[in-house]
């Protein structure tokens, strides 16, 4: 049997595995229940009742956090010369071309969002087999391939958030830090929680919202009363 360390029987002790918070009260439980030295992660797990096997029924979007995710979002905006000062007065710490393009099929890979234009993505789109499994690759669907580089960058910046369902029917965004209080932690997850509610697919039949988690690194997640939330 596994052995508990005292720190997880100290988190388990403050709160029902069993029940059913509301969001406004589980967001405060959280800093009770990190117990990491470092400012971790929230994370919002939803899982939804569709197929997701089903093209009809894929849930994907974008999503403004009010309060942004809390960290450095490190940008490599792959465009043409014309395009790299704005990319780099928005704030992106990368702008260029071919000799990124070059980095990146030599492995490189020290970035959290690319954004791309129309006009290049027949050279972008050779880097699939090293920049999908990262969860890199652009997307038009996720605002990261635009002509509009300096403003996709600024609201990178500030804290947009792609997300999409997995094959288990279940998104996972994180929203924040644990170091952010109670209210930003709150409104941002709600933020997220609301549009996923908005892309509900017309073919979803049954209880949309099945289930919704909120945690942070390596704390146990508490789980939401989602009949508060929507359905």
């Amino acid at each position: 049997m596994a052995r508990i360390s005292k720190n997880r029987k100290a988190v388990l002790a403050k709160y029902n595995l069993e029940k059913e918070y509301s969001l406004t009260d589980a967001a405060k439980m959280l800093k009770d229940l990190t117990f990491t030295k470092f400012d971790a992660s929230v994370d919002v797990d939803i899982r939804l009742g569709i197929d997701p096997k089903k093209s009809d029924q894929m849930v994907r979007g974008v999503v403004s956090l009010p309060h942004g995710l809390g960290k450095v979002v490190r940008v490599l905006v792959l465009c043409t010369p014309d395009k790299v000062q704005e990319a780099k007065d928005a704030g992106a710490e990368y702008a260029g071309l071919d000799e990124f393009i070059t980095k990146i099929e030599g492995g490189w890979t020290d970035i959290d969002v690319i954004i791309t234009m129309p006009t290049v993505m027949a050279k972008v789109g050779k880097l699939g087999k090293v920049l999908g499994p990262r969860g890199l690759m652009p997307n038009p669907k996720s605002g990261t391939v635009t002509l509009e580089v300096g403003k996709a960058v600024k609201e990178v910046k500030a804290g947009k958030v792609d997300f999409k369902i997995d094959k288990q029917g279940i998104i996972h965004a994180s929203i924040g830090k644990a170091s952010f209080s109670p209210d930003m932690i709150k409104e941002n997850a709600a933020e997220l929680i609301n549009m996923v509610v908005k892309l509900k697919p017309a073919s979803s039949k049954g209880t949309y919202l099945q289930s919704v988690a909120l945690s942070t690194t390596m704390s146990p997640g508490i789980r939401i009363d989602s009949s508060s939330l929507g359905s």
